[in-house]
């Protein structure tokens, strides 16, 4: 009996050792991990979420979407935003920051029956542009603004 006990013991041992490692990124593979290192250090990261997320589908730039935000942010941890459209039939609202580790801030899908206006905070690492794209059924618009974060504000 204790060698039954002993022998589930140890591979109760050694499945929970191989369920942290892999868990934690050290099972992983050198080459996977060189693809995500390539990809996070681009200098293109916002193309290539536009990429992601819209495949290539063509996006016409629109003033029709309005943004408003402060030009230069002395808090680059709490920048406020808020966008409208005066297009027809707004699905979806993709707020994106330039500059960002990760570009893609917020996304909003939107009832027809709805307005089309949303509000968020952003947190934006340094000064850049800030893009918004609007999804209606006709297509893609887009627009963006630039905002100047001073030193001393967002630390990502």
């Amino acid at each position: 009996m204790t060698d039954n006990r002993r022998a589930f013991i140890k591979k109760s041992v050694v499945f929970g050792s191989y369920s942290m490692m892999t868990v934690g990124g050290l099972l992983a593979s050198p080459q996977a991990k060189a693809e995500w290192l390539a990809e996070t250090t681009s200098t293109d990261i916002l193309q290539q979420t536009i990429k992601r997320l819209f495949k290539d589908r063509k996006i016409i730039e629109s003033d029709q979407i309005d943004i408003q935000m402060p030009k230069t942010a002395e808090n680059g941890a709490a920048v406020p935003i808020t966008v409208s459209s005066s297009l027809d039939n707004v699905e979806s609202i993709a707020i994106l920051v330039e500059k960002n580790p990760i570009a893609l801030a917020a996304k909003f899908e939107l009832s027809p029956d709805l307005e089309p206006v949303v509000s968020a905070r952003l947190k934006i690492a340094e000064s850049s542009a800030v893009a918004v794209i609007v999804e209606t059924n006709e297509g893609f618009y887009s627009a963006s603004k630039k905002v100047i974060v001073t030193p001393g504000g967002c630390e990502i």
